[in-house]
């Protein structure tokens, strides 16, 4: 049973306390080279493959890409959506996730991997949970994670043995408290008939100017780390991007907020006026000030604000995939609902782009590619299509 199926008062808070035990493990989502030494490369650019890497949180590293849209069934294939089912009850999630099953979450859905042929190979250094001190150089204060070397000392490994032709980055979410903001907006909705949205950005305006600040100090590590592998600044592209939301407009949930179906059905435990927060407010308090950080340090800005309109959980436009409605990147979500009781799955995949999400992702980021290198552009998708739909327009 998905978390929160059960109607009422008592089964929702057992099952919210529940959530709260396992944390709300919602981390922003990092395979090849990942575990690369420490130190920057001194050898002038390498005659090797050319690279596109990857690096920061889990919107770039591929959690939730073991899902194929959401289902209600707990059986089997879930309708087809789980791609980690093996058969009969048995699911093996590092047929997605690899050796990095349970943790960093890279999927072989993740954006670098789903851009094509944007460079001979795709390393993907980001990690599910990381903040930007993960994302530093261990000289500059960085902090290993999960085991693995800050992902700037990785990327020196990778810079001496491959030729970088694209750094796309995406930090500085679990920062601001992303999980924290989901865990106490579910809370107000289930247990306290309350608002989140205020005291939230509350918190979010005490933290945002020395995150984005910090967001800047990993765009100088990487470039020093580049600069150390004999690059110049104008030899490869550093793309960074914005966040999108994983939830509609209060106005575009296909669920009433007058009774559980939200919580039991949907998966979208969340007011219409803490949704319009997030979706109108809080996502592009986040954009404008990511897109500022591009500015003032001459690198590309790929805005992700609006990639999953309509794709959202709960959205009016998409729907369940159900035996009769089969997975479909033109009608299924392209985001993870929240299965707080984690019988699909883990805790930490919820509110993230799905296997169709992370299609789309890597289309934006292949379209950026084509872009000039310290353009600024949002990635939108056209309704009812698939990844193909996907298209830049100037950021606001």
């Amino acid at each position: 049973m998905i978390g929160f199926r059960n109607a009422g008062t008592t089964e929702p808070r057992r099952r919210m306390r529940r959530l709260a035990v396992a944390g709300m493990a919602l981390p922003l989502a990092a395979g090849a080279l990942a575990g690369g030494t420490a130190g920057t490369a001194a050898a002038a650019p390498a005659g090797g493959p050319t690279a596109v890497v990857t690096m920061g949180d889990s919107y770039i590293s591929g959690e939730a890409g073991r899902w194929k849209g959401n289902s209600l069934t707990n059986t089997g294939s879930r309708d087809g959506t789980d791609r980690a089912w093996v058969s009969g009850s048995v699911y093996d999630p590092s047929k997605v996730y690899g050796g990095t099953a349970g943790g960093c979450h890279r999927s072989d859905s993740a954006e670098g991997r789903s851009a094509g042929p944007l460079a001979d190979v795709a390393v993907n250094l980001a990690c599910s949970g990381a903040t930007t001190a993960n994302v530093f150089r261990a000289a500059s204060g960085g902090v290993p994670y999960r085991g693995e070397a800050p992902q700037a000392d990785q990327l020196a490994a990778v810079a001496a043995s491959h030729d970088v032709k694209v750094i796309a980055l995406s930090v500085g979410g679990n920062d601001l408290g992303f999980a924290d903001i989901i865990q106490e907006c579910a809370y107000d909705f289930v247990i306290w008939n309350s608002y989140c949205h205020d005291d939230q950005q509350y918190g979010v305006d005490q933290k945002i100017d020395g995150v984005m600040a910090n967001v800047g100090k990993a765009v100088d590590e990487i470039r020093a780390v580049m600069r150390g592998a004999g690059y110049t600044d104008t030899s490869y592209r550093i793309v960074l991007q914005s966040y999108p939301s994983p939830i509609p407009r209060g106005a575009e949930n296909r669920y009433t907020q007058s009774d559980w179906s939200r919580l039991n059905t949907g998966g979208c435990p969340f007011w219409n006026r803490d949704s319009d927060w997030a979706r109108d407010s809080l996502v592009p308090q986040i954009a404008n000030r990511l897109k500022a950080v591009a500015t003032q340090k001459n690198v590309q800005f790929l805005d992700l604000r609006d990639m999953l309109q309509g794709r959202e959980v709960c959205a009016k436009a998409s729907k369940h995939v159900t035996s009769t409605a089969p997975a479909s990147a033109k009608t299924s979500e392209w985001a993870r609902w929240i299965d707080s009781s984690e019988t699909q799955g883990l805790v930490q995949e919820s509110m993230h782009p799905n296997y169709f999400g992370q299609l789309a992702l890597g289309r934006c980021l292949s379209l950026a590619a084509t872009r000039p290198a310290d353009s600024k552009d949002t990635c939108k998708n056209t309704a009812g299509s698939d990844q193909t739909g996907m298209y830049l327009t100037p950021t606001p």
